[in-house]
């Protein structure tokens, strides 16, 4: 499905530049202290990550997806049902790791938005780990190929990713440099490597 954008542009063209705007929109989210704005573990805050991160380029940017949305063999909740999920994930608890990844499961499950739900929402998961725990998640030490598979397979079984996640956390959650890299590493995971945050 070819999603239409702001910018006028197809194939890698846009893809070039939908990477390059959103990942100068994060680095102003960590330099002008944006995201300690944002509500931190519901919906309307990952709403406000996605807004600012792709406001340049969708139309649909913060919107709740109409459409009903798969990635393979796997499909992401229902259309009709994403409203009461959604609900239902911003009143989870927060508390502890353990249910802050669990939560993040939930949300990544749900998958809200037509486009980028991966890359802001794994702000969203920093965010809240800040907040509630004084950590965050070094993503440049998350290998690509091990965090897709647990991601997959975490509906059913979330040791694989809580292990992954752990292994990544670190109490550092006001350096520059880790928040840059996590976003350049998140960018990765779906496809996004031509620039670098630091540097667009």
């Amino acid at each position: 499905m070819e999603l239409k954008n702001k910018l006028g542009l197809g194939g890698l063209e846009f893809q070039y530049e939908e990477e390059r705007i959103s990942k100068q929109k994060a680095r102003r989210l960590y330099d002008e202290h944006i995201l300690d704005s944002f509500e931190s573990g519901t919906y309307a805050g990952l709403q406000a990550i996605h807004r600012w991160l792709f406001e340049d380029i969708y139309d649909f940017a913060g919107q709740t997806r109409t459409l009903n949305l798969a990635k393979g063999s796997f499909r992401f909740a229902s259309a009709i049902y994403l409203d009461e999920a959604l609900r239902q994930i911003s009143n989870m608890p927060q508390e502890t790791i353990d249910q802050i990844i669990a939560k993040y499961i939930e949300m990544n499950i749900a998958h809200p938005f037509l486009e980028g739900n991966g890359r802001a929402t794994r702000i969203w998961l920093d965010a809240m780990l800040k907040k509630r725990i004084g950590k965050v998640v070094n993503w440049a030490e998350v290998d690509q190929e091990d965090y897709l598979a647990a991601m997959e397979r975490s509906p059913v079984k979330d040791t694989e990713i809580k292990l992954l996640l752990y292994a990544a956390l670190t109490e550092e959650t006001e350096n520059r440099a880790i928040f840059m890299h996590s976003i350049d590493a998140s960018y990765r995971y779906e496809g996004y490597a031509r620039y670098k945050t630091e540097e667009v």
